[in-house]
């Protein structure tokens, strides 16, 4: 029988899945925003009325321009919910094996057809734009090979990002990261939480030298990023807290830690100072009770279909860019807001038709093993 979700699990669920909504909306915006519009530096100089809406949303939408910390975030955040209840087990029972199988299997159906479906209306949104601007490079690489390429995650070792779709980058990790996730349990093990963190921060520190900074892109420089999620849900399963001086102290040097380095050569250079920095606030989001405003469900429901929102956002907004805004950043930031809200359109009519049924398939089959399970049990 499968375990009661207590208050407490469904409080945390709350948080994750509002976090991961702030964290798609913070990249997606930050996408639409330099997509479409001319930016505050042109926008600033020129004569506009000092409170028109134009002018009030452009100076609010400043802090987007650090919409990329969305993706330590996600890393952290996916580090945490795969960790978590192996975490547990693993607690209650020192012996505990991982099912590698069970968990790959589990991974790939969740991620496969999503992506699979994304890198299509990838190709068929891309096509749509060429019809308006051939030559932009902002439509990317859109053969046959880079498609298969981004499928089996080797975009930034064997082939860029298909087509238009640059926030893919981050999906190659992702599956680097689940299917290395039965080595890095078997590490975790032997050599504990804070060993592991320490090893993997190490080997970012070697990976980025010998390969980021040469542009191969790959899981060794941003695992320990993503193992944080996994360091804390081994701390949250232990009842240990992290301390408040972090959160009140390294959490703003860590962020500006991470933006002056953001300006440097490689994503190291600021995923792991802000995957840091944000660490302690999950922690301390993770033991509040969240509040039922309507932010935190507007943000819960977005998070509910944040990896669809993430995985077609980017051609969706440069095919409207062609299409609507003729290739021409606009000097009014509505503009990017209108592609944004249409993306978010789009991405929750995808989650619908595609990652829905993806997760429903998921359930069933898991439904089903933990029946035979009890059987097995019973006889």
């Amino acid at each position: 029988m499968s375990p009661a979700i207590t208050g407490e699990d469904a409080d945390q669920t709350r948080v994750i899945e509002a976090m991961r909504g702030i964290a798609a909306i913070a990249v997606a915006i930050f996408h639409c925003r330099l997509i479409a519009w001319i930016g505050i530096r042109a926008y600033a100089s020129g004569p506009h009325p000092r409170f028109s809406l134009d002018t009030i949303l452009a100076y609010l939408t400043i802090p987007f321009v650090w919409g990329p910390i969305g993706v330590p975030i996600f890393f952290v955040i996916s580090g945490y919910c795969i960790h978590r209840s192996h975490a547990a087990r693993l607690a209650r029972n020192p012996q505990y094996p991982l099912d590698a199988h069970d968990f790959l299997w589990r991974r790939f159906v969740r991620i496969y057809p999503v992506l699979f479906c994304a890198l299509l209306l990838t190709w068929a949104l891309d096509n749509f734009s060429f019809q308006f601007h051939p030559r932009d490079t902002q439509l990317g690489d859109g053969s046959l090979w880079t498609f298969v390429a981004n499928l089996l995650a080797l975009q930034g070792i064997a082939a860029p990002t298909y087509g238009s779709n640059t926030a893919l980058w981050t999906l190659s990790l992702e599956v680097q990261f689940y299917l290395l996730y039965p080595l890095l349990f078997a590490a975790h093990r032997r050599l504990g939480p804070n060993r592991t963190l320490m090893a993997l921060m190490a080997l970012a520190a070697v990976s980025f030298v010998l390969l980021d900074r040469h542009g191969v892109l790959i899981f060794t420089t941003y695992w320990s990023s993503w193992y944080l999620g996994a360091w804390l849900a081994e701390r949250q399963v232990r009842g240990q807290r992290l301390a408040r001086g972090w959160l009140l102290f390294a959490t703003p040097l860590l962020l500006v830690i991470g933006d002056r380095l953001s300006m440097g050569h490689g994503r190291i250079l600021w995923c792991l100072p802000w995957a840091l920095a944000f660490t302690p606030c999950l922690d301390a989001l993770l033991h509040a009770r969240p509040r039922g405003t309507l932010a935190m469900r507007m943000f819960e429901k977005v998070g509910a279909f944040s990896y669809s929102l993430y995985i077609v956002h980017m051609p969706v907004c440069i095919a409207l860019f062609y299409w609507l805004l003729h290739s021409t950043r606009q000097v009014s930031i509505l503009w990017a807001f209108a592609c944004f809200f249409i993306a978010l359109a789009v991405a929750y009519v995808f989650h619908l038709l595609v990652e829905r049924p993806a997760i429903a398939v998921l359930r069933r089959a898991s439904a089903q093993r933990q029946a035979a399970a009890r059987q097995v049990g019973a006889a």
